[in-house]
C-alpha cells in the first residue's frame, strides 16, 4: 500500500503527521510511504532525514497520486486528493462539528473520511488518542507560557534580601491537559489548586500535590459525561460554581482554563466582573480560546489587557511544540493503523468499534452518527 503525507497548510500549523521513526515502521509492514518536499520543516525533520528512513520525497501531486491511505494533522483539501485511489482513507483532525462542508466534500469525492478526534477513549484505543497526546503537550506548553508573561518567579525564594512569595496557579478544568498543567505549575515551584465539575478528578488533583476545590452538596450536577468528557451542568451548580471560583480567583496570580465539550463552543468560566477582582500583573492563560474561549474578552494569538490582568491563548497550542507534538501525534497514527494490520491483506481492518467511531465518510456519503445526530 502507498502511503501518503502531504506538508500542513492551514495557517500556523507547524506539526507533521510522519517522523522518520514511523516511516521505517510503515516500511516494516511492506508499504511505501512517500512525503511532500518540506513536509517536516516547521518540525525539525528535513526531507533528507525523511529519505535516509525510505521514504520518497516529492510534489504535491506525485506524493498523493495513487495513495491508499493519507495521513495528516489537520485535514487536507480535497483539492489536494484528486489523485489519490477511489475510496482512499483520510486520517487526521478534521473538527467535523465545525467544518461539516468539508466533511461532505470529502464525501463527494468518495474518500473515507477517518477523524482521529473523534477516536473512543477506551482503554485499547489509548495509544491512538491524538486528542490526549496533544492535550499533554499544551497543559505544559500553557504554564510555560503564564510563567513567562508573568512577572514574577514561580517558586519561593529565600534570599539575604528577603523572601519571594510562591506564585499562585488555579487549574480549571482538570482533563489531560489540566492534570499536565498542574504538574508543570507545581514543578516550577508554584502553590497550585484545580477545580472542575466532575467529582472524580478530586482525587487527581490531589495526588498531584494541588489542593482540590469542588462545589459541595449541589444537587442536579451533570458534569460526568460519557467517554471521559465533560458536559453541561445544571443552572444550580453554574451559579455555585461562579461564587466559588469569583472568591477564589482573586486570590490567584496564574489561572489556566482548558474546558472543552466535545461539539459546542467552550463555556464561558471567567467573565470580566471576575476579572476585575484579580490582582494587577496577573496572567490567565485560554486554552480554549480557539473554540470560543473559557474568558470574556480572550483572543487567539493575542495579548488582551483587562483590568490589569494579561489574558493570553493560542489558537493551536500543540504547534508551539512542533518536534514532540509531531513525534506523539505520528505514533497515535501508526498505533492506529498498526494494531488492526491484517499480514494476509497487507492492509488495515477496522472493527466496528473503533471503525465506526471514527468513520465520517464512506462510499460517497456521511456515516457517522454523532455528525447525523447534531443535524
Amino acid at each position: 500500500m502507498k502511503i501518503a503525507i502531504l506538508k500542513e497548510r492551514a495557517e500556523g500549523e507547524t506539526r507533521v503527521a510522519a517522523t522518520p521513526e514511523t516511516v521505517k515502521k510503515f516500511i516494516g509492514l511492506d508499504n511505501e510511504v512517500a512525503i511532500e518536499a518540506g513536509a517536516g520543516a516547521t518540525a525539525s525533520i528535513s526531507d533528507g532525514a525523511f529519505n535516509d528512513a525510505g521514504a520518497t520525497i516529492g510534489d504535491a501531486a506525485a506524493t498523493a497520486k495513487d495513495a491508499d491511505i493519507v495521513l495528516g494533522v489537520q485535514a487536507p483539501d480535497v483539492a489536494l486528493l484528486s489523485a489519490a485511489k477511489p475510496g482512499a482513507w483520510v486520517a487526521a483532525l478534521f473538527d467535523p462539528f465545525s467544518h461539516k462542508d468539508r466533511v461532505e466534500a470529502y464525501a463527494e469525492a468518495g474518500l473515507e473520511a477517518l477523524s482521529m478526534e473523534f477516536m473512543p477513549r477506551i482503554t485499547r484505543a489509548q495509544s491512538m488518542d491524538v486528542l490526549s497526546s496533544q492535550s499533554n503537550l499544551a497543559g505544559y506548553k500553557a504554564v510555560l507560557a503564564a510563567a513567562d508573561t508573568y512577572g514574577r518567579a514561580f517558586p519561593m525564594m529565600m534570599t539575604a534580601a528577603g523572601t519571594v512569595q510562591a506564585a499562585k496557579a488555579f487549574i480549571m478544568g482538570v482533563g489531560v491537559a489540566g492534570l499536565q498543567a498542574i504538574a508543570t505549575a507545581r514543578r516550577l515551584g508554584a502553590q497550585v489548586s484545580a477545580t472542575d465539575v466532575r467529582s472524580a478528578t478530586k482525587e487527581q488533583i490531589e495526588s498531584l500535590g494541588a489542593k482540590a476545590i469542588f462545589v459541595e452538596d449541589v444537587a442536579g450536577i451533570e458534569g460526568e459525561g460519557s467517554g471521559g468528557y465533560a458536559t453541561e451542568m445544571s443552572d444550580e451548580y453554574k451559579a455555585a460554581q461562579a461564587k466559588l471560583v469569583s472568591e477564589h480567583i482573586a486570590k490567584q496570580d496564574i489561572v489556566i482554563t482548558t474546558a472543552l465539550i466535545p461539539g459546542r463552543a467552550a463555556p464561558v468560566l471567567i467573565t470580566d466582573a471576575q476579572i476585575a477582582t484579580m490582582k494587577p500583573g496577573s496572567v490567565i492563560f485560554d486554552l480554549a480560546v480557539a473554540q470560543g474561549g473559557n474568558v470574556e474578552g480572550s483572543m487567539p494569538d493575542e495579548l488582551v489587557e483587562r483590568h490589569g490582568v494579561k489574558i493570553i491563548g493560542y489558537s493551536n497550542t500543540p504547534a508551539h511544540l512542533a518536534a514532540d507534538a509531531s513525534a506523539l501525534f505520528a505514533r497515535n497514527h501508526f498505533n492506529f493503523l498498526s494494531a488492526f494490520w491484517d499480514k494476509e491483506t497487507g492492509k488495515p481492518e477496522l472493527d466496528e468499534e473503533i471503525g465506526d467511531a471514527i468513520r465520517l465518510t464512506k462510499g460517497g456519503k456521511v456515516v457517522n452518527e454523532r455528525l447525523k445526530g447534531a443535524e
